[in-house]
């Protein structure tokens, strides 16, 4: 489940076996928001390409390989043999504004002969022809990234598919974990009708979202704040939805909109706060991905 849930999204050219230059402040994903045709970009963008390496024609297979050599010997180690930074510490290229930004060289050339040394990239004696080369190489690369600035032949989380479980088996896990909760018939249902991705309908469920509990409550279940009741040392409660709290101050909003912030001390007031998802926060730990796509499977099928 932690490996699904976490589902997704994936995260200067540099020439030599130093730390390369620092990553550039300003970065842009390949394919992202910033995008500008209507195409996707190669590799997985979901825009149109945006960078100099996706719009032109990539250098000849002869100096593509004669980069790939040059570089092999002198960055992989600091960098990776995918740009993503190899076990020397060197960075990431796959987001490098001077990467992107060059057209033939002419950019990291500059870096690479030492213009960087302060940032850790130190400077290394190549001839032009191979600066040009690597250059080459290092857009031959980003030319195939996707969306994100995911590395070329990753997978697209957005392909995986989730519904590998048995129904049967998550309607049994189902009754016995959250049928005391939600109902397939109250609040879920037609759940797989409103999700068309199976992806989107497992992360909604398992984060407790999509249902508001047994009485079918607006909003669903992920949308309610939490609420807490704070109990003053004469006896009266005050209850309302929680804004904020810590060790000096409680904060809640009353029914009739006003705010209340009531200092704390130690233990007093009494402040029980009461989250929506504190049986989906409890769940999580516990669930396995076998558990996690029977329930998907199941739910899948409850339009």
């Amino acid at each position: 489940m932690k490996k699904l849930l976490a589902i997704g999204f994936v995260s200067a050219i540099a020439v030599a076996g130093g730390a390369l230059w620092a990553q550039d402040p300003e970065v842009a994903a390949p394919g992202g928001r910033g995008g500008g045709g209507r195409g996707g970009a190669p590799g997985g963008g979901r825009r149109g390409p945006n960078f100099p390496q996706q719009t032109r024609p990539l250098a000849s297979p002869e100096v593509i390989a004669r980069g790939k050599a040059v570089y092999s010997v002198n960055c992989t180690a600091c960098h990776g043999a995918d740009l993503r930074g190899g076990d020397q510490g060197g960075p990431s290229l796959l987001r490098s504004l001077s990467a992107l930004s060059d057209q033939h060289g002419e950019t990291v050339a500059p870096i690479i002969r030492g213009a960087r040394q302060d940032k850790g990239m130190p400077g290394f004696n190549l001839a032009d022809a191979d600066i040009t080369a690597v250059a080459e190489f290092i857009h031959s690369v980003l030319a195939k990234v996707g969306s994100q600035a995911r590395p070329p032949g990753a997978i697209d989380p957005s392909t995986l598919n989730v519904l590998v479980g048995n129904a049967a088996a998550g309607q049994a896990y189902f009754q016995a974990k959250c049928a005391s909760c939600h109902s397939v018939t109250g609040d879920l249902k037609g759940i797989a009708s409103k999700f068309e991705d199976a992806r989107m309908l497992q992360n909604t469920w398992v984060s407790g979202g999509g249902g508001g509990g047994r009485g079918g409550g607006a909003g669903g279940q992920g949308g309610k704040p939490s609420t807490v009741t704070v109990t003053l040392s004469g006896g009266q409660k005050l209850e309302g939805v929680l804004i904020r709290k810590d060790d000096f101050m409680v904060t809640l909003r009353l029914p009739d909109g006003t705010r209340r912030s009531i200092a704390r001390d130690g233990d007093m007031p009494k402040v029980e706060i009461h989250d929506p998802n504190a049986a989906h926060k409890k769940l999580v730990p516990t669930l396995d991905d076998k558990d996690m796509h029977n329930v998907t499977a199941y739910l899948a099928t409850v339009k």
